[in-house]
Formats: C-alpha cells, sequence, structure tokens
C-alpha cells in the first residue's frame, strides 16, 4: 500500500498539496487572482449549443410557477461570468418545469484547448457521499439495514482508537457526520476489489475529531465505511452497486465511478493557479485513490447529476416511473439530523442523511458541493419550486461563478433568495479572543488562536503525516459574533471571500474550532 495525502478545497478547502511517487508539489487557493490566460484561450472558441431534454428547436419551458426556462439568457449569463472569474470551463444544468436543461462554456482543458460540451464529464468530489447515501437508504428499506443499530453489527471488522466508541456508532451517524470520525486520511489500498476492505482497516488507528453523538465534523472516513456496508450487504463492489442499483435504473449513461470508464467521453482537466495567479494544468487527472470513491468520485455531466437530482423531487421514481427509492426514505433524507455551527462553508444550515439542508429566508433546500483536485461542484435543490441546479467546473474562481449564477437562477426560477456572501460588517463588534485562545488539532491539523498586535489572529499548519506539505496558513480573525470570526486569505474558492472560524462547545464541554466544517477539539 502505498500512502499519501492531500487536501481540496470542498467548499471548505484551504489549501492543496499533492505527493505521487517521484514528484511533490501544492497550491494554494489563496493566491487565487484572475489572469488573462483563461480569457484568452477561450475568447476564439465558439459557444457550444445549449440542450434542452425536449429536443431541438425548444427553445423554453415553463415551470411551474409559470415563468419560462430561457436557454439563450442564461448560456449568455453562464459565458460572462465564467469569462469574469478566470473559469476555464463549466457544465450547467437546471431541472425545471419538468424538463432538465444543459448548457456549457469555456475550455475542458486550457492545454489542449478543448471545448467544453454539454456532454462532458466532470468529476464531482464530495457529491458522491450523496450517491452513497442513496444505496444506503435502499439497503433500509429493504430491511437489510437498520440505520440505528451499531455498524460493527454489520461490519465487525469496523473499529476506532476509541472500543467505547466503536460499539456505539451508528450507520445513521456515518450518513449525519455525527460519529466523530475525521476527515482527512488518505492511504492507497490499491486498485483491486478489496481496496474498501483495506481502507476500514487501516484507518482503526486514526484520531477521531470527537466522541460520536456530541457534535457535527464532516467525515470522509464514514463514507467509506458506508460505502464498505454497501459491499458487504450487496455482495458486490460498491463501484457495481452504484451502477446496478442506481446508475442503470435511472439512465445515467454518463455517470461512472473509475477513471478507465471516463476514457469514452469528453472528461475535464482541473487547473490551479500558480504562483502568478496564472492558471495551469493541475499536476495529475486524479490523485484519489479507488477506496475513497464512496466518499469522494463520482463522475458526470452536469445533465445526470440534474437527472440524479430530479429523484429527490419526483418522490423516488426515475423519469420512467421506475421506483428507485421510496418516498419515505426520500424524505428521510431530506429531514434535519443535526445542526451546524459553521452555516457559512458550505451554506448549510443543517444536515439530513447524506444531504447538507439549506434554509433561504424560510424556503427550505437541499444539495451537497464537491472538489477534487482542481475541479469544483456544486448542487442545489429547491423542492418547493421541483429545481434543481448542477454547476460543475474546472478551476479559476469557481465559488464566485457558483455564488453569481446559482443567485440568479434559483431568484428567478425558485423564489430563493441566497444569503449575501460571508464576510465580517462594516463595523465589527469589540470581542475578547481570551475564552477561545490555545491550540486546537484534528487529524493533520493543528490550529493555534491567539491575540497578535492586539487582534485575534490564527495559524493553520499541517502535522502528523501531512507535516511539510504546504506553508502554516496565518490570518487575522475579524469578528462577527463572540463565536464567529472571518479569517482573511481563504482564497476564491473558499467561502468566496473570507473564512468562517467558528467556535463552539461540544456536549461534554470539550471547546472546538471549526474550520472547513471539522471540528478540532482544544487540546491546550
Amino acid at each position: 500500500m502505498a500512502n499519501g495525502s492531500w487536501e481540496t478545497s470542498d467548499g471548505w478547502g484551504l489549501t492543496g498539496t499533492w505527493r505521487m511517487e517521484g514528484a511533490e508539489g501544492s497550491w494554494d487557493v489563496a493566491r487565487y487572482m484572475p489572469g488573462e490566460r483563461g480569457a484568452e484561450a477561450t475568447a476564439a472558441v465558439q459557444r457550444p449549443p445549449a440542450r434542452s431534454a425536449a429536443g431541438a428547436g425548444e427553445e423554453a419551458s415553463v415551470p411551474a410557477g409559470g415563468r419560462p426556462f430561457d436557454l439563450d439568457r442564461w448560456q449568455r449569463r453562464l459565458d460572462e461570468l465564467r469569462e469574469k472569474y478566470d473559469v476555464p470551463g463549466a457544465g450547467l444544468a437546471v431541472a425545471v418545469g419538468g424538463e432538465v436543461h444543459e448548457l456549457a462554456s469555456g475550455l475542458l482543458n486550457l492545454q489542449t484547448e478543448v471545448e467544453t460540451t454539454t456532454d462532458s464529464v466532470f468529476q464531482l468530489g464530495s457529491i458522491a457521499k450523496v450517491y452513497t447515501a442513496v444505496l444506503v437508504m435502499q439497503l433500509a428499506e429493504s430491511g437489510d439495514l437498520d440505520l440505528d443499530v451499531p455498524v460493527v453489527s454489520v461490519l465487525p471488522e469496523f473499529a476506532t482508537v476509541d472500543p467505547a466508541a466503536t460499539e456505539v456508532i451508528t450507520t445513521r451517524m456515518l450518513l449525519s457526520h455525527t460519529s466523530g470520525l475525521t476527515c482527512d486520511f488518505h492511504i492507497d489500498t490499491g486498485r483491486g476489489d478489496d481496496s474498501l476492505a483495506k481502507y476500514v482497516e487501516a484507518a482503526r488507528g486514526v484520531a477521531m475529531d470527537c466522541p460520536p453523538g456530541t457534535a457535527v465534523s464532516y467525515s470522509g472516513i464514514g463514507y467509506v465505511v458506508l460505502g464498505r456496508i454497501v459491499e458487504v450487504l450487496t455482495g458486490t463492489t460498491w463501484d457495481q452497486a452504484l451502477k446496478d442499483r442506481l446508475l442503470v435504473p435511472l439512465g445515467l449513461t454518463h455517470t461512472m465511478t473509475l477513471p478507465e470508464e471516463v476514457l469514452p467521453f469528453r472528461a475535464a482537466m482541473g487547473h490551479l493557479a500558480g504562483p502568478d495567479g496564472t492558471q495551469g494544468l493541475a499536476p495529475a487527472w486524479d490523485l484519489m485513490p479507488r477506496a475513497v470513491g464512496p466518499a469522494a468520485r463520482v463522475c458526470a455531466t452536469a445533465g445526470d447529476l440534474a437527472r440524479f437530482a430530479r429523484l429527490h423531487l419526483d418522490g423516488g421514481r426515475a423519469a420512467d416511473g421506475t421506483r428507485v427509492l421510496g418516498s419515505g426514505s426520500v424524505e428521510a433524507m431530506q429531514r434535519r439530523e443535526t445542526d451546524v455551527p459553521d452555516k457559512w462553508t458550505v451554506s448549510a444550515d443543517g444536515w439530513g442523511l447524506g444531504w447538507t439542508l439549506y434554509d433561504w429566508d424560510g424556503v427550505p433546500g437541499f444539495g451537497h458541493d464537491g472538489a477534487s483536485i482542481g475541479q469544483y461542484s456544486y448542487l442545489r435543490v429547491v423542492p418547493g419550486a421541483g429545481v434543481a441546479v448542477a454547476l460543475l467546473t474546472n478551476g479559476g474562481g469557481s465559488r464566485l461563478l457558483y455564488a453569481d449564477l446559482l443567485r440568479e437562477v434559483l431568484a428567478d426560477h425558485a423564489g430563493v433568495r441566497m444569503p449575501a456572501p460571508f464576510a465580517p460588517p462594516e463595523h465589527p463588534p469589540a470581542v475578547d479572543i481570551t475564552p477561545w485562545a490555545g491550540t486546537y488539532k484534528r487529524e493533520g491539523v493543528l490550529i493555534t488562536v491567539s491575540e497578535r498586535d492586539g487582534r485575534p489572529h490564527l495559524v493553520y499548519a499541517f502535522v502528523d503525516g501531512m507535516v511539510g506539505y504546504s506553508p502554516d496558513l496565518e490570518m487575522e480573525l475579524v469578528p462577527l459574533s463572540d463565536t464567529v470570526f472571518a479569517g482573511s486569505g481563504g482564497g476564491a474558492s473558499f467561502a468566496e471571500d473570507w473564512m468562517p472560524v467558528v467556535f463552539s462547545t461540544l456536549r461534554d464541554g470539550t471547546k472546538c474550532a471549526y474550520i472547513g466544517m471539522r471540528a478540532a477539539p482544544k487540546t491546550a
């Protein structure tokens, strides 16, 4: 087995690091500056045609709210905003009025100058977690799995560093990120069908973020464990189970999990900004090992992602009426399981069984964000309006593109008012940082909070197995309240302009710092 580590800007990342045999490097999203290369390269490329599921010649459909979807208008807006934020290429799909409309803009690869089309495949990153959650809910429906019994009753080999925690962690906790298992543990356990089994074994010794059930802490390990549960109960690999039980019934012909399955399609290449702000190709198309598939690797077109979302708008039925998921399970996935102290990193108001939950001035919604190396994805669904929007990108100021474009689309077609970008007030309150000063630690990360020059200050450092992978990130903290601070230098792929830093107290009294939706307990 080969060890490796990297961090990505999954709407919550900070810096990125990569290491392969014989080579290594890093990227820092804080360095992002709109450059000229993307606009220059795309200026001469003709805009690829948008298309609607209704067929050629139809420019608009009428959604439930009565407002037609204007393909030409949204194509122009996608082109404008993509160029403004130096995003090389983007795919957009909007499910509205019973149809899925697909648009594309820019380039899949700045080096080859291959244009983005509506059948182009992007990496979805952590949106893969929702696909895994659907498989788990299918197993719960069939009676093969009880969400509320300990995981060890289904997966005896499952274990954590804390024997007491091992005995109480349930599948429901894994789905809602309340198990206490950490996120950033990456190990390459090979390409074999036993990769997930080996990963679960290797994760036994990884430190936990917090005791089970005491707090929400975003967990990649938890979703790999869920993928392994799927394998044990279906008798096949997670990849095959996803095909048989979800992709084929939904007719998602442009969705896949393994790199070799991407080869027949037009595939997006990730891009990262260099020290001077100029974007270049990522060091590899994909750095994730097979084992993290259930948490982080599904590849798809924007249209296929929107069609997957339609399953959850249509009560668990495919477009042809096939029952894929029970309506009760659809509702359960969207039901709040836990609140979240950090409501800004991924715009979360709470978490369900797989879904991130949103509250837009009283209008409920759900969705998820995702990232791989230089690729960023966003899915937002408004069930009351019957609208789903999927945006897939391959670099640049993707978060800013998402913020502007989806604000406009959801306002027009779902009556949603998304919140303003996270930022400190013009006149920040006076806050004493002393109660929160000290060190906070989770697997691979050490956070130090102090006062410097009379102002709250934070250092985010990689430690343990990740030491030396990236320079420390230092930032001044600007208060919004006694527990919520805005950190400068988070970068455009992270919460638009400012990085949320949220302090909270766990149920057992332990203080913790939330950065990137991960809880780091106070250690000193």
